[in-house]
């Protein structure tokens, strides 16, 4: 049970990432920026069922796609300012 859960939690972090650099990209609030925010949700739903876990440990899932897209901001916003300066 928790390989399970760290595989989804790893899982969940590791694709926001990405959406979290595209999201950091895009006009607030736009049809864009609420997709690069709620796609991973589908994915992470079904691993959640394939994986069978409980509903208990959504909490921590939702935590480490957060925590994905806040590091995947954070890169955007450090390649911006390094490519500017350079």
């Amino acid at each position: 049970m928790l390989v399970s859960i760290s595989i989804i939690c790893l899982l969940a972090l590791l694709v926001n990432l990405p959406l979290g650099i595209w999201r950091q990209n895009t006009r607030k609030f736009s049809l864009w920026w609420f997709v690069a925010v709620h796609a991973s949700i589908p994915l992470i739903i079904y691993m959640r069922q394939q994986f069978d876990v409980s509903m208990a440990w959504v909490p921590l899932t939702i935590g480490f796609a957060i925590l994905g897209q806040t590091f995947g901001a954070q890169f955007s916003r450090k390649r911006v300012v390094i490519g500017r300066w350079s």
